[in-house]
């Protein structure tokens, strides 16, 4: 296509060395950036047992969070379904927060957030019971 509209510009061996790495290298950090957002979205996972949150977060290629949560220690969760597709889809945000001021564990674009709030507070329950009965 370059040769159609610039005949001659591609006719010189260094303009065209230097395309050749200036195009492979635009390619390549295209390859990197997609292959780094994947990453951070395959291994970001929340594991919700009947006792903790566990909160796993992947922070670029080589950084990664790990936080927990017991269950009877949940202080508050706030959900946020903001604009027309979310409401639509229903996925949104869920923000549980402790007493604690350092852990805030966010779920981010899950579907049905109700319903998980719901859940994550009957949990919370039944998990406050049985700490309570065992003190």
């Amino acid at each position: 296509m370059i040769n159609t509209i610039f005949p001659n510009l591609l006719s010189n061996e260094k303009i065209y060395a230097i395309t050749v790495i200036v195009t492979s290298i635009y390619y390549l950090s295209i390859l990197l950036f997609s292959y780094t957002n994947f990453v951070e979205f395959y291994l970001d996972a929340w594991i919700v047992t009947n006792d903790r949150v566990v909160d796993i977060e992947q922070f670029g290629l080589f950084s990664r969070t790990i936080s927990e949560l017991e269950l009877f220690r949940i202080q508050d969760i706030t959900v946020d379904v903001h604009g027309i597709f979310a409401t639509l889809f229903k996925y949104g945000t869920l923000t549980i927060m402790t007493a604690s001021s350092n852990l805030n564990i966010v779920f981010k674009n899950i579907p049905s957030p109700n319903k998980v709030r719901q859940k994550l507070l009957q949990l919370a329950n039944e998990d406050f019971k049985y700490h309570r009965n065992e003190t």
